[in-house]
């Protein structure tokens, strides 16, 4: 993960802030989470993200620190059940509304293919 120089990642949404505003953002980030993923139906529910212990070898490493964050972001996203492109909780959902099975839209193409006349396919 590149961040710019200075930057620390929210462990929550993995956007990048300064190190003074990173401690004022994740209360309400964790704050907001939780009222997102309360909307969520049951089976999509995640367990509240933890923040990383980054600490090697006792100094603080912040390459180390950002990329426990971001890999801790991004494990709370949803997988869609058809493509398995990763989504937050609550856009999974919108998703899935337009997303079909892999042999499905296979077969469309390949029938938009093969057919001069899609239409009476």
């Amino acid at each position: 993960m590149l961040t710019r120089p200075g930057f620390r990642v929210c462990y929550i949404c993995g956007r990048e802030f300064g190190s003074q505003s990173l401690a004022i953002h994740e209360p309400k980030c964790m704050e907001k989470w939780h009222i997102e993923n309360d909307k969520l139906p049951k089976h999509l529910r995640r367990a509240e993200p933890s923040k990383p212990q980054s600490l090697t070898g006792g100094a603080y490493d912040i390459k180390a620190a950002n990329e426990a964050a971001y890999q801790s972001a991004q494990a709370q996203l949803s997988p869609c059940e058809n493509c398995g492109r990763t989504f937050l909780p609550d856009r999974l959902p919108v998703h899935q509304r337009s997303c079909r099975p892999k042999d499905a839209s296979r077969s469309i193409i390949r029938c938009l293919n093969e057919c001069p006349d899609f239409q009476k396919c």
